[in-house]
């Protein structure tokens, strides 16, 4: 077992020796060339939990979850279909 001043200096070095890092699969790794914004929008706070949950499940984020239906709804500039 590791004693708590080597778990410090670990800690302090960076990322811990044993933590793998990796992008699932399903997230997109290609931003658009230009910056991305906020997009807020108020609900009842037990439709986002119930949402949030069910995207969960099903291993995707909200912010993917909520730009398909974005799209799937109303399309993206005619800019950005060409891609």
């Amino acid at each position: 077992m590791p004693k708590y001043r080597d778990i410090i200096k670990q800690a302090k070095s960076g990322k811990p020796a044993d933590q793998i890092t990796s992008r699932p699969d399903n997230q997109q790794t290609s931003q658009p060339d230009e910056p991305m914004k906020n997009l807020c929008v108020k609900v009842p706070e037990s439709w986002r939990r119930h949402w949030a949950a069910q995207a969960k499940l099903t291993g995707r984020t909200m912010t993917d979850v909520i730009v398909e239906a974005l799209t799937e709804e109303l399309g993206l500039p005619d800019i950005q279909q060409t891609r």
